[in-house]
């Protein structure tokens, strides 16, 4: 998953809106994103296949970077100089981007150029995930349980609150404080969620992750979610299905765990580390890699019952990763990076 940063919150709603207005009631125009040398080594958030043949990388200053063989790459051109926190792809052509200032961009051709959906500067919060089941049906979700929803390929996009998250006593709460004081209630949902860290399509089913345990499964494409028993309260950042069909979930302090046959049972995976956890890697081959902070890389042969230490020897975050080309390729705090395999 993405890293996470320390942000004021101001809370703004716009249920269609491109830009949101600040103060002087003027329009909040974004600054492009100026074309550097030196992109594919700052920091980047995010890499995403488009195809079977081309990466797409995203990261801090609106860097968007595309490869078709993960050495070389080219920058788009983006309307924005926000940190972008993650890409998906939906076809070779349909793409879309989230990240700070509420910020969702969206490319038709390949990812070389995109343009504004929606960009919130006064929220003040980042998003840190998107998903496309379609070309029209569209989720993201971010910090402070935000999830922005668009029926029409992201050209207007609806903001969603779900309480289905709190406890009974919370939406007691609120429901009191929502027939009481309206600007009271909309400061307080502002802050009352979890941070919604990422979506991760199996099937027919979503799953929503998230920090102090949230991990929870919808049918209905995040219209509704059904939470899983807690059986960490750390965040969650990373989960996929394996070959064998069972899932697994890694996330902070070293913790990953494995659900074996879609039952209610989590099975905590040992690791020996306790860096955080941010992604899940399939090779094309029988490995499971899961890549972590400072550097820490674990590699799985038996469909993750268990997990060795491959640490790299430059300490650098792994943040996310693909295989591409017979290579794991990750992102990280210095750019792109071929990841070092020969120890195994």
């Amino acid at each position: 998953m993405r890293l996470l940063v320390a942000f004021a919150v101001i809370y703004f709603i716009s249920i269609s809106p491109v830009f949101a207005e600040n103060t002087a009631s003027t329009i909040a125009t974004p600054i492009p994103a100026i074309e550097s040398p030196l992109a594919s080594k700052s920091l980047l958030l995010d890499i995403s296949l488009i195809g079977q043949n081309k990466l797409v990388a995203v990261g801090q200053h609106g860097h968007i970077l595309l490869s078709s063989d993960g050495e070389k790459w080219q920058q788009a051109n983006v309307p924005v100089q926000v940190t972008l926190t993650s890409v998906f792809f939906l076809n070779e052509q349909l793409g879309w981007a989230v990240g700070h200032d509420a910020t969702i961009l969206h490319s038709q051709d390949g990812g070389l150029n995109w343009q504004v959906q929606q960009y919130l500067p006064l929220l003040q919060k980042p998003l840190f995930d998107i998903y496309f089941k379609d070309a029209q049906q569209g989720v993201a979700v971010g910090a402070y349980g935000q999830v922005f929803r668009s029926n029409d390929g992201g050209n207007t996009w609806q903001s969603e609150f779900h309480q289905e998250f709190l406890l009974a006593d919370d939406i007691d709460y609120l429901n009191e404080l929502k027939a009481e004081d309206e600007a009271g209630y909309l400061d307080e949902i502002a802050f009352i969620l979890p941070h919604f860290n990422g979506l991760v399509q199996d099937g027919d089913s979503l799953f929503l992750l998230g920090e102090t345990g949230l991990l929870a499964k919808s049918e209905d494409f995040g219209t509704t979610w059904q939470q899983f028993d807690a059986f960490y309260q750390g965040s969650f950042f990373s989960l996929a299905r394996t070959k064998k069909g069972n899932v697994l979930v890694a996330g902070l302090r070293g913790h990953v765990f494995r659900n074996k046959d879609d039952n209610s049972h989590w099975d905590e995976v040992p690791t020996d580390t306790t860096a955080l956890l941010n992604d899940i890697v399939f090779a094309n081959d029988q490995r499971i890699f899961i890549l972590g902070n400072n550097g820490m890389l674990l590699v799985s042969t038996d469909d993750g019952e268990s997990f060795s230490k491959r640490p790299q020897q430059d300490g650098k975050t792994l943040i996310a990763g693909v295989w591409f080309k017979g290579k794991l390729i990750a992102v990280s705090d210095v750019g792109v990076k071929v990841v070092d395999l020969s120890q195994e």
